[in-house]
């Protein structure tokens, strides 16, 4: 392998982390198989070794796995500085993107157009999150402990109505159970500075209650705004197994529970974040904009639905940043411990059952948009077919794959299909 070449300065850097916020498309595996390309094998700024120890990290972590393996490269270059550049550069685009994206939804998305081009787009959702479900289900589902976990958390979320968040504890504390008698492993001192822990913490409880102390004084303690970002903090703490699991609680606690939102609306946040560079788990921004967007309360609509999605942003994207700064220096450490891991693999198996809930939501409402009496979609069904095909036999990008379903809507739509 080669050496090593030359760090780069702080602006190349930065440079670099912007243009990635423009062109990470598909999804965390391809968000990081493009950092990978770029900083380790063409530019080699990091160590293979280096790479594949933060990204085990970032597994082990809850919330975007690419955005805080961007955090933490950023971090390993140039510092406190350097992570907060990356991470930045990374979701800024998308944010920026889906709030226009949103707005235009919310305002023209009952337009025949709109309608048709979503139609193509959700039914592409439902292929990505069936290959989703079987792909992590073909790697996290080892064991009988592990089935047995994955059917206990689809009953105990979709017929029982447990929280997701006991969900997930309990699954860490079985896993954590079953390697109880694992060894400890001891890993190299940390180079951090003593104190640093403390003033990262202590920087990061502030910068979430700041939003949240000024929605309140303004709006009210119980005011629509202060419940978003409240909800959106404790959906970020329990982000085990990526986006999809936790769009599965999101949507059934904002749709179901809360009814801030509407299943359809649900379902075509995920179309639209499909569509935008970044981490997907960004379709939490679309849902805190709609719900701001359907109750504005003493709000105009819009204000209201940007203020809630930028809440909603804030509570979902502060904690990568504050784990990274914490527990970047302990990254060897950390994974390599076997309990830990093993904690981490009985949540990912629980995290099965969960997606398979979204799953079940998605397929109820692209392909039986009426419910049993309206029949099946058929052309979704088709779309959806012809999306599944192509991303498991072909090689084409899953952009072109997107807007070739979002055409096929739009022509269904124009012919009077459904």
């Amino acid at each position: 392998m080669p050496s090593p070449a030359a760090s780069p300065t702080f602006a190349d850097a930065a440079r670099f982390w912007l243009k990635l916020g423009f062109v990470s498309f598909g999804g965390p595996a391809g968000q990081i198989a493009i950092m990978h390309r770029e900083v380790v094998e063409r530019r080699r700024w990091i160590g293979e070794r280096d790479f594949t120890g933060a990204l085990n990290f970032c597994m082990l972590l809850p919330g975007p796995e690419a955005l805080q393996l961007a955090i933490y490269l950023g971090w390993k270059l140039h510092g406190l500085r350097g992570g907060l550049v990356a991470g930045l550069g990374f979701i800024g685009p998308a944010i920026v993107l889906l709030l226009g994206l949103s707005w235009l939804y919310a305002r023209f998305g009952h337009l025949p157009a709109a309608t048709g081009v979503l139609l193509g787009l959700k039914a592409a959702v439902l292929a990505l999150v069936l290959q989703a479900l079987l792909r992590i289900g073909r790697r996290a589902l080892a064991t009988p402990l592990h089935v047995g976990l994955a059917i206990a958390a689809f009953v105990a979320l979709e017929v029982l109505g447990v929280p997701f968040p006991l969900i997930v504890l309990a699954a860490g504390a079985i896993g954590l159970a079953a390697a109880w008698r694992a060894p400890r492993v001891e890993g190299e001192r940390s180079a951090q500075r003593p104190g640093a822990p403390l003033r990262i913490a202590v920087a990061g409880l502030l910068l979430w209650l700041l939003p949240l102390v000024a929605v309140a004084i303004a709006l009210g303690p119980q005011s629509l705004w202060s419940r978003v970002y409240l909800f959106f903090s404790q959906a970020a703490l329990v982000t085990f197994g990526g986006a999809y699991a936790v769009l599965g609680y999101a949507t059934q606690h904002l749709v179901q529970d809360l009814g801030w939102l509407t299943a359809e609306q649900s379902v075509a946040g995920l179309a639209l974040a499909e569509t935008t560079p970044g981490p997907f788990v960004i379709v939490l921004q679309f849902m805190g904009f709609m719900a701001g967007w359907n109750q504005p309360g003493v709000l105009d609509a819009t204000g209201s639905a940007v203020l809630a999605a930028l809440l909603a942003s804030w509570a979902t994207f502060l904690p990568s940043f504050v784990f990274i700064f914490l527990g970047a220096p302990y990254v060897e450490r950390v994974t390599r411990a076997p309990r830990l891991s093993a904690a981490l693999a009985a949540v990912t198996a629980a995290v099965v059952g969960i997606i398979a809930t979204l799953a079940l939501l998605l397929a109820r409402v692209v392909l039986l948009p009426e419910g049993w009496s309206g029949g099946v979609g058929w052309a979704a069904l088709a779309i959806a077919a012809t999306v599944w095909w192509t991303l498991e036999r072909t090689k084409v990008e899953l952009h072109w794959v997107l807007l070739a379903a979002a055409l096929a809507g739009l022509a269904v739509q124009a012919l009077g299909g459904a």
